[in-house]
């Protein structure tokens, strides 16, 4: 049940990407897909019964791997960056256009 909201939204992400026409939803619907995204990484990364390398004192048990973990923080931290970056290209784009609709982007750029 889980993975099929996680699915739903990563779905509904890439639908809002290539459906909506305003670069501000576009944007926004890339975070919402790569939130979908790592929240499946976090979902089948995720294991019961595991102990934490560092806390666990016991002997002859199955610790829990970091290197899911900072994967996870790296792609949360690039994926603000990436978001950053865009909405700042948005704002210049936003001064030379009356509208942020694709369509109308186009028609102002032509030759």
């Amino acid at each position: 049940m889980l993975e099929a909201c996680i699915f739903a939204t990563i779905l509904c992400g890439f639908f809002g990407i290539i459906f909506k026409k305003n670069l501000v939803m576009k944007i926004i619907s890339m975070d919402i897909m790569s939130t979908g995204v790592i929240a499946y990484y976090v979902l089948v990364a995720s294991r019961g019964g595991l102990f934490t390398p560092i806390a666990a004192k016991a002997n002859n048990v199955a610790y829990s791997d970091p290197v899911p973990q900072a994967v996870i923080l790296t792609a949360i931290v690039i994926g603000f960056s990436i978001q950053a970056l865009m909405l700042v290209g948005v704002m210049k784009l936003a001064k030379d256009n009356p509208t942020l609709e694709t369509k109308a982007i186009k028609e102002n750029n032509l030759p």
